[in-house]
Formats: C-alpha cells, structure tokens, sequence
C-alpha cells in the first residue's frame, strides 16, 4: 500500500485540498497595524459589547466562523468538522463560541500553534477521504491572556523588551476537496522542544528551537529547499525569537533570511505601536494567515509558502510550579498550484 508519508514527520497531501474561505476580525490595535486593510472586521474596543475579555473573545470566534461560511458558499449540513483552540483553560473560548453551531468538533491546544495544527489536521482528515469540508479556526485576545498567563493589567506591571503583545483576533479558513487553490500541499507536524526557558516574557526564546526545528525537518523529509518557497512564515517568535529561530536553521546548513518572516512582527507597526517584540497568541498567525497571507496569495505575489505556527506550552499553574517552557511547531506548505 503507498505511504503519504515523507521521512519522519512529514506527509505528502496526494490530493487537491483547497483553502475556499477564510475570515479574520481583529481588535482595534491590530487594525491600526501595517495588515489593517486585510481583516474583515475590526472592532471599536476589546469588550465589543459584552460583559468580560472571555465572553468578548467567545464572540470574535463565533462571528468569524460565520463569515467563513458565509464566503464558502457552503451549507451548515455540508461542514463535517470543526478543528477549534484558543488560550483559555480548557479551550473555553472555543467551546462557548461554537456550542450552537450543530456542528462536529474537535477541540485543539497547540497553544500559539492552533491555526497550523488544526489546518494539519483538516487537510490530513479531508485526504484521508474522512471529511469534504472542514473549517480551521482559532482566536486569542490580549487582555484575558495577560489576566491567565502573567499578571492582571490593574496592576500596571512593567513588561520587558521581550515580551510580546497577544493579538486581539480570531481567524480561520476552510477547507474543501473542492475548489481552485491555494492548495495545502504538505504537513510537517511538530514534536515538542524544551532547551530550558523558564521566563513567560520570552515566548520568543522558548518557541524558536521548536520552529528551527520543525522547518529544517520539514526540508529533509520533504527533499525541498529554502529557495522553493516565496515565503517561509513562522507564527509569532517576534524580534527576538525571529533571529534566534534564523541562527539555529542556519547551524544546520539552511539559509533562510532572505524569504522568511514572522507574523508577530507583521501584525503590528513597532515604531508606532508600543508591543515590544511584537504579536503572539493564537489570534496573531490566524488573521494573518486568513487575511494577508490568502489574500495576496489569491492576487499572485506568493505561489509557495511555508507557513509555521509555533506554541509555547506553558499554563499558569507549570509556570507557579517553577517548568519550563515546552514549544512546539506545526508547518504546512501552501502553494497557488497543485502539483
């Protein structure tokens, strides 16, 4: 029987998988950040009408799940899967957003990771020939993030160069064994990478050796190289992760400067916005996956792209516990044509 799979952690989609839709709606930061124009919605404050940071970020999901519909053309009884995750214990964002939608689901923690994970997963139930249609999304939000993971924002603690802003968003996409591209093409999936960073600041520092290694496996499963790809995107090392994650690929005889990018450097403007080392949080690879990404995909300025969602798992109770923190790093190839 033919394998899919490519080396260790990697499997060849050997069948047109096609992103149909996709929807991004972010917070009022984000949409005063360098991909403004990209985003379907952007909303005038964090609480957009509800009565706290969770229930606010349960809404974003829940809207943005419907215009991912909306835009497929398909029926609600034409979606098999939902693949969902966010921040929040237990994934409650996603829980409670999704809870009416009557729709089956399977709820995901790869941390920052989620919009890759879930998208590895849709396209490998979709070839396995287990789904037509499934919808990929994911969502975090600023202020119930720094109230679980760090400190409550009353208190007005001081955040260092390393820290990172977590985006206020949701953004998903679905995917179809129909359709006209882009096209996922291959996973890599992830296995979790620990070097010992203790400090919940510098998610850079403990996500980059998960993403470095992720992307050089992905180019010796795969056979490909660096320059295949227009664009190799990871999620959210931020400046400092960005470098860190560069050397690392480099030790191992890959150079990628050239075309690569972080998304948490794009999300926002970092001589006009005040977030350190940039963006993070589930949301931050989602919306810009969903908007910039797929959108100048669609207009020709990308064919090939590396895109690489990276975690950082860590909990406020490992944290109190004195753990480090793990990473992990899914990537999935997106390309305009199906070869």
């Amino acid at each position: 029987m033919p394998t899919k799979r490519k080396g260790k952690q990697t499997v060849k989609i050997d069948s047109p998988i096609s992103i149909i839709s996709t929807a991004s709606i972010v917070g009022p930061k984000e949409g005063q950040g360098p991909l403004g124009i990209y985003y379907d919605m952007v909303i005038e404050d964090e609480m957009w009408g509800e009565k706290s940071w969770e229930k606010a970020e349960s809404k974003l999901m829940k809207e943005t799940l419907s215009k991912i519909i909306n835009k497929s053309g398909k029926a609600l009884d034409e979606i098999n899967y939902i693949l969902a995750g966010d921040l929040l214990n237990q994934c409650t964002a996603s829980n409670f957003a999704l809870r009416e939608a009557g729709i089956s689901f399977f709820g995901l923690y790869g941390a920052c990771s989620t919009m890759a994970e879930s998208a590895s997963l849709g396209a490998m139930l979709i070839n396995g020939g287990f789904a037509d249609n499934v919808v990929c999304i994911t969502s975090s939000h600023f202020c119930s993030a720094e109230k679980q993971f760090r400190f409550p924002l009353e208190l007005g603690s001081q955040r260092p160069p390393t820290a990172q802003w977590t985006v206020i968003g949701s953004g998903g996409v679905m995917l179809s064994n129909q359709g006209i591209g882009p096209y996922i093409t291959y996973v890599t999936t992830g296995k979790i990478v620990d070097l010992g960073v203790k400090d919940s600041n510098n998610m850079g520092a403990a996500m980059a050796p998960a993403a470095a290694d992720t992307i050089v496996t992905h180019f010796k499963d795969s056979g490909l190289s660096p320059s295949d790809y227009d664009l190799i995107i990871t999620g959210d090392l931020g400046s400092f992760g960005k470098e860190l994650c560069e050397e690392l690929v480099s030790k191992q005889g890959y150079d990628i400067k050239s075309n690569y990018a972080d998304c948490g450097m794009m999300v926002y403007d970092s001589q006009k916005q005040d977030t350190h080392s940039g963006g993070s949080g589930c949301g931050c690879s989602a919306v810009t996956l969903a908007g910039y990404l797929y959108q100048e995909m669609k207009k020709g300025k990308y064919n090939n792209i590396l895109f690489v969602g990276t975690g950082a798992l860590l909990s406020s109770t490992s944290a109190q516990q004195g753990e480090s923190i793990p990473g992990i790093a899914h990537a999935i190839s997106i390309q305009n044509k199906f070869e």
